[in-house]
């Protein structure tokens, strides 16, 4: 397989935002430093809010969730908008308040499992911390990033000789007797519980009793690779969803004057369901979109003019056929690796797409001279959702939901094709342009 050199370079640059980003706060703050060497200016939403002609903008609400956008040349109610969203968070393991304690003189850390995670990919792999702790300060309640570099925990598989069956019947893991990481040696819980406080304590470089919480995450500390014979595939955590991030990301700073306005939005929460502040089921989006319209001083009529006018693309990742297990697949429906987009539709409104936001895909497609694929999963299996559904019944604005197809979805270690980043980047850019 013949692979460019253009290819190659947006998928290590997505590796590369990857590995910068293992939490989605880490997500949040690299997005917002990219844009920012790019010419974007912060807006916060507790202050007004001005914009100028052609201006490029961005704002984060709690730090997990964050909106940029360009005005468009035209005006709005005739343009309408062109909108992506995606979402900044993943399955995994998330620290308990109260997590540390001491079991035989081994230090074992408590978590909770968020989302839908393979758990069994969490065992044997080299895992540390990552997300925001909260200092008490004198100037008031400071929130901090932090990413332990160095693998400090780890999950350790039951030998075979204690569980016989594990390859016939698999890894099955209790969620709340099987998951406690060991992270030290600690005589009492006590001891365990100031080895981790000194350890954020530490890499934060403050005093131990001024941390006041966090809400913290386990990250496989492997960076991000290429595999396969001719380097053709690749493997990362958080592909799902990370991948479709970088790619409305990346189109949208490669879109210098568009004519119609162009958001990009990533939101945390969408695998517990984005019902928060800061998901896609709470207001942000609507909220900042109202903000624009008032700016630019448009009529309530106009408003609704504009969102007659606009097309949503919600990019989350599609299932790619897997050769060892071809009857978890729809037969009509597989989709490969390395072979494009794919546009996921769902009668029972999983996904958003109907016949005409489908064919408007396509278009885009067609226009970046990329290849496209369409994905229906088996109709005896349930069917997964992504935010696609809940913006379209929020804004009333035509949706289509896509994503690049990618193997092991929800495992530590996901995998996907090379070619398939690039292919998204230049759909997305042509929906922006357009």
């Amino acid at each position: 397989m013949q692979v460019s050199v253009e290819a190659r370079q947006h998928a290590q640059a997505l590796l590369d935002f990857i590995d910068q980003s293992p939490s989605p706060w880490h997500a949040v703050d690299t997005v917002a430093s990219r844009l920012k060497a790019h010419g974007f200016k912060n807006l916060r939403e507790n202050e007004p809010w001005q914009f100028k002609a052609g201006g490029k903008y961005f704002v984060v609400r709690d730090g997990g969730s964050i909106i940029a956008f360009v005005l468009g040349q035209q005006a709005l109610a005739d343009s309408g908008l062109r909108i992506v969203g995606a979402h900044t968070d993943s399955p995994g393991l998330r620290l308990k308040p109260h997590a540390a304690y001491s079991t035989e003189g081994l230090a074992q850390l408590g978590v909770e499992v968020y989302g839908g995670p393979i758990l069994a990919t969490f065992t044997d792999r080299d895992l540390s911390l990552a997300g925001r702790v909260v200092l008490r300060t004198p100037e008031g309640l400071q929130t901090r990033l932090v990413k332990l570099e160095q693998p400090m925990a780890r999950l350790p598989n039951l030998a075979i000789h204690m569980n016989r069956e594990v390859n016939e019947k698999g890894l099955v893991l209790n969620k709340q007797t099987g998951l406690p990481l060991i992270f030290g040696h600690a005589a009492n819980s006590s001891e365990a519980k100031q080895l981790l406080i000194d350890t954020l304590a530490g890499k934060l470089a403050v005093p131990a009793d001024v941390i006041a919480g966090w809400d913290l995450t386990f990250y496989d500390t492997q960076r991000g690779s290429f595999w396969g014979m001719e380097q053709e595939f690749i493997a990362n955590s958080q592909l799902d969803n990370l991948a479709s991030c970088h790619a409305a990301l990346e189109a949208l700073l490669g879109t210098e004057t568009p004519q119609t306005t162009s958001i990009c939005a990533l939101f945390d929460h969408e695998e517990v369901g984005s019902e928060s502040a800061t998901g896609a089921g709470g207001s942000f989006l609507l909220d900042v979109i109202e903000r624009i319209c008032h700016s630019t001083h448009l009529t309530p009529e106009d408003k609704l003019r504009s969102f007659a006018n606009s097309f949503f693309i919600s990019a989350d990742m599609a299932h790619a056929f897997h050769p060892n297990h071809a009857g978890s697949y729809e037969p009509c429906h597989h989709v490969q690796v390395n072979r494009g987009p794919v546009i996921k539709t769902n009668a029972n409104q999983r996904y958003s797409t109907n016949a005409v936001t489908a064919a408007r895909f396509i278009h885009l497609c067609e226009q970046a001279e990329v290849p496209y694929q369409q994905y229906a999963h088996r109709t005896d299996l349930g069917c997964g959702s992504t935010i696609g559904p809940i913006m379209a019944a929020q804004l009333g604005i035509a949706t289509v939901d896509v994503g690049n197809p990618m193997w092991a979805m929800h495992s530590l270690r996901e995998s996907a094709g090379v070619l398939d980043h690039g292919y998204m980047i230049a759909t997305l850019s042509r929906h922006y342009a357009s």
